[in-house]
């Protein structure tokens, strides 16, 4: 029987962390939204119905153990919560805070179907784990004990940063090559910090780096060193590279000044935040101050963007997606906080080609509809003759989502093995067709959400665990016969 401190979904409502007002929040890159105060996260928590088949943990990529840390918030038990949230996933605090609930625990929770709202699941998960770093609950990773081996990890972001932390607690020596100067990957880079604040990644990266994982920052597979010679250094290696080949719009006028790359324009952004000398934002090329903004896509990159050329200064900021509202792939709670900030969506709509003197001065654009259902179960846009249209803009970010790069060729390793959109091929213990490198992320499954890099990380940790002890082993008993 459920305990008493649960089943309160019927009297109590539905209450997420209060946002700051939009006026304010635009103004700054802090989170939109505090925490749970303790009786808020715990009561919220008490409304779980504690099913008995939990859709919320079915629908989460990592399992985790949501109906039974709910229990335990509304118990007051916030350590053990912790724990048993910390068992599942290395990065509780960073899901409570970006993952799409609305589409994965919280969009399938008992009580969503019953109209009663659903629990705020994300809400109490931040609530828990940011608790824990408080109070020092957040142990120190302890590396397992030695066992004579290395691992090196291609790509600092939450594949990777995850796979560090399984792999150097059951005992390996951990290297992390990442290009940039930061580890985190999209996180640090690519995330603003009105949905993640930096700090929060910073503390998982600096407790991974105390527990003995190696950082090369600024390291670039192919120019410091090949994956052969990775090879050569390390008993296994793993690709997590992500995926941030931008995908193109093939459109005249697109390479005019003034039409940008999501990434670039979003990387300018926080590295500005971080106090960074970035001469391509100071110049304005990627400062939406003063600017009239428009943003083509509708992902969460997009919405990413949009929202940070508000707190930029823009003097208006539109979004053109080619299908409506409903279709879109972004999380419609971004879209519902992107229009509080002042954001005004341009629906059905796509560029044709960008006008151009010096710089872009404007989108030609064309109304589309929504024909029948595509591959994907969502109605394809098709174009809606005669309804062409021109949006004035000084500055245009393409936000069209990423494909993987051409990492054969950027790690000097033809031999790698690759499917038809680039990411590579694993087999089912997630090893690439060269022996002992795997592969994890996004660089396999193609761009994707973070827990599901998260889930990546632990699971190929596993299968190199494996892999390496039956390494280990069979060179064990060669020494054995040859003695």
């Amino acid at each position: 029987m459920a305990n008493d401190a649960t089943l309160k979904f019927v009297d109590r409502q539905q209450a997420y962390p209060a946002k700051r007002p939009a006026d304010a929040r635009a103004k700054d890159f802090r989170e939109i939204a505090n925490r749970y105060a303790a009786p808020a996260g715990e009561e919220q928590a008490g409304r779980c119905s504690q099913c008995g088949v939990p859709y919320c943990s079915v629908h989460c990529p990592l399992h985790n153990h949501i109906p039974d840390w709910l229990r335990l918030t509304a118990e007051g038990r916030l350590r053990e919560a912790y724990e048993l949230s910390n068992a599942t996933s290395t990065m509780p605090e960073i899901c409570g805070r970006i993952c799409p609930q609305d589409r994965l625990c919280e969009g399938n929770c008992v009580i969503e179907f019953s109209g009663h709202g659903a629990v705020t699941i994300g809400s109490v998960e931040k609530f828990i784990t940011d608790t824990a770093w408080e109070e020092g609950w957040v142990e120190p990773l302890q590396p397992g004990r030695p066992r004579g081996q290395s691992i090196g990890i291609v790509g600092a972001g939450p594949a990777g940063l995850s796979a560090a932390d399984y792999m150097r607690t059951l005992g390996y020596d951990v290297h992390v090559y990442d290009r940039h100067d930061r580890a985190g990957g999209l996180l640090t880079y690519g995330i603003p910090g009105f949905k993640l604040e930096k700090h929060v990644i910073t503390r998982r990266v600096e407790r991974l780096a105390a527990g003995g994982v190696v950082f090369h920052d600024s390291f670039e597979v192919g120019r410091d060193a090949t994956l052969d010679e990775l090879r050569q250094r390390h008993d296994a290696i793993l690709i997590a590279t992500g995926v941030y080949k931008p995908r193109a719009i093939n459109a005249p006028g697109v390479g005019s000044d003034g039409v940008v790359e999501a990434l670039d324009y979003l990387t300018a952004s926080n590295r500005k935040g971080f106090g960074d000398a970035v001469p391509t934002f100071d110049d304005g090329s990627l400062d939406a101050a003063g600017k009239r903004v428009v943003v083509i896509g509708g992902g969460d990159t997009a919405m990413d963007c949009v929202r940070t050329a508000v707190r930029q200064g823009a003097t208006s900021v539109k979004c053109l997606y080619r299908r409506d509202r409903a279709n879109m792939p972004g999380s419609q709670r971004e879209v519902g906080n992107a229009e509080e900030e002042g954001v005004e969506f341009v629906w059905l709509s796509a560029p044709q080609a960008f006008d151009a003197d010096q710089r872009v001065t404007g989108v030609r654009a064309q109304r589309m509809r929504l024909g029948a259902p595509d591959a994907s179960g969502r109605r394809a846009p098709e174009v809606d003759p005669g309804n062409d249209f021109v949006e004035p803009a000084d500055l245009v970010i393409k936000a069209l989502g990423f494909d993987a790069e051409d990492l054969p060729a950027l790690f000097d390793a033809p031999e790698l093995g690759v499917t038809r959109w680039g990411t590579l091929l694993v087999d089912k213990d997630m090893m690439t067709n060269v022996d002992g490198v795997f592969a994890a992320g996004d660089i396999v499954r193609g761009a994707s959400l973070v827990v599901w890099a998260i889930r990546d990380g632990r699971d190929v940790s596993d299968k190199m665990h494996q892999w390496l002890k039956a390494r280990a082993a069979a060179g064990a008993q060669a020494d054995r016969v040859a003695a």
